[in-house]
């Protein structure tokens, strides 16, 4: 998918925001112990039962075949009426922080458009009025409790450079041994790319191979630490984007690492990293 934000820059002035690169950041204290970190990904089943949303919570239109659906983002709506942004980039914690910030500022819009009758396609689940389009993944539902995306009526849907500068965030907190959540683990939050099918090919070869990191997942074992706040990214084209980071080992060693994401439905996977 086309990103739905201006694609190619470095750093994302409507994007970013909070500290380092703006909006890519967790909140300070998370970032400090990251020692300076979907996508919109997949989402395991609770493992509690969530309590169905209050009898006055907003409503969210009904999405044929797919009850659940608005079941799980009517929870998030009574979060986007009563908590803080900070709470709710913690409980959004697989977009960018400064994804959610901009997202998230217009509630009267958002309300608006879930109000709408919602369309199911393979992926996502969408809401729309005649200003703004919510949408979200359809693994997402499967925790009860999802957090939307949203977009002005008529932009492109689809992932910016943020949210791939955030899934390397990820990537190297799990490495680190603290991940952003305590759930944001591979098996249930995927952030490489699969081995099949075999279309990797940042470089336009025309001849596409299975993703490197698929075949070496433990490429960067021993990592220590990383310099969340100097990481940044470029554009390839519109399916490829390098993220770099410096990247500290057991030996103290610190080198920029360069990683290489393509944007798939679900959001960026991370398929090389060198060097």
């Amino acid at each position: 998918m086309t990103a739905g934000f201006a694609l190619g820059a470095v750093l994302l002035a409507g994007c970013d925001s909070v500290s380092g690169i703006p909006g890519d950041e967790p909140a300070p204290a998370r970032t400090e112990a990251l020692t300076t970190p979907s996508a919109a990904v997949p989402t395991p089943p609770p493992t509690t039962t969530l309590a169905p949303p209050p009898a006055d919570a907003p409503p969210v239109g009904a999405v044929p075949g797919l009850p659940a659906a608005a079941t799980a983002v009517q929870r998030w709506v009574v979060d986007l009426q009563h908590d803080s942004l900070t709470e709710l980039q913690t409980k959004c914690w697989t977009m960018a922080p400064g994804n959610v910030a901009d997202m998230y500022a217009n509630k009267q819009a958002i309300l608006t458009a879930l109000a709408q009758p919602g369309t199911a396609t393979d992926d996502t689940v969408t809401w729309k009025s005649r200003a703004t389009t919510v949408t979200v993944e359809r693994d997402a539902l499967a925790s009860g409790y999802a957090c939307p995306r949203v977009f002005a009526a008529g932009a492109a849907v689809g992932y910016n450079d943020a949210d791939a500068r955030h899934t390397v965030r990820r990537y190297l907190a799990r490495f680190v041994g603290t991940p952003l959540d305590s759930a944001d683990k591979e098996g249930d939050y995927p952030l490489t790319c699969k081995a099949s099918p075999a279309n990797w090919d940042p470089k336009g070869t025309g001849a596409p191979t299975a993703a490197p990191l698929a075949g070496n997942p433990g490429k960067l074992t021993g990592v220590t630490k990383f310099a969340g706040q100097e990481i940044s990214s470029d554009r390839l084209d519109t399916d490829y984007v390098t993220v770099e980071v410096p990247v500290t080992n057991s030996s103290g060693v610190t080198q920029t690492r360069t990683f290489t994401l393509t944007e798939g439905p679900e959001g960026f996977c991370i398929g090389d990293v060198s060097p």
